[in-house]
């Protein structure tokens, strides 16, 4: 399937808002990847896909999950991982993207992982920041992430996990993971 069919495939699965959100994440993940050296078309190809799932109903994503065999422990944290294990089946299955890549990006988008590969960290950003975004601090993250995609992972990394706490809710070990990683590789 070429880009512009995945685009209107992905687009008419969503809101509006949503797409608006995606185009952003196209856009920024372009940007970064030109400006740290990663191939521009395969970090926008990841970003187009990266929330295909994220508006189905929970129930279709759960059942889709135990389906498909994909990684059922994410069943047992937040619900907002789920689009995202899901979106890179889709890539694969339904999109035809052999690239490992690619489907990694969108898998990691928002839990994140230790030892996140740049496109990896190109997408997280990206959804981080987009100009759409707006939240306490994104000016701030929009900053690093001129300099440093790793410090901008960690600020963001370290905003997420701070809420998830004032919200007592459970964290996602992946997202501790790309968090310490990330630490211990930027106090090296």
């Amino acid at each position: 399937m070429n880009r512009e069919d995945i685009m209107l495939s992905v687009s008419s699965g969503m809101p509006e808002k949503r797409w608006t959100h995606t185009l952003g994440v196209m856009s920024t993940s372009r940007q970064l990847a030109e400006q740290y050296g990663e191939d521009a078309d395969r970090a926008e190809l990841a970003a187009i896909i990266h929330d295909a799932a994220k508006f189905w109903p929970i129930e279709q994503q759960k059942n889709y999950i135990i389906q498909h065999e994909l990684d059922q422990e994410l069943l047992q944290y937040n619900k907002e991982l789920w689009h995202a294990e899901i979106g890179a089946h889709l890539a694969w299955a339904q999109y035809g993207i052999d690239d490992r890549g690619i489907r990694d990006a969108i898998r990691y988008h928002t839990s994140g992982r230790a030892g996140m590969t740049l496109i990896e960290k190109i997408v997280w950003v990206a959804d981080y920041i987009e100009p759409n975004r707006n939240f306490p601090g994104v000016d701030k993250a929009r900053e690093l992430a001129a300099s440093s995609l790793d410090q901008c992972m960690l600020y963001g990394l370290n905003s997420t996990i701070t809420l998830l706490i004032e919200k007592n809710r459970i964290i996602y070990p992946g997202t501790l993971a790309a968090r310490n990683d990330l630490l211990s590789s930027l106090s090296e």
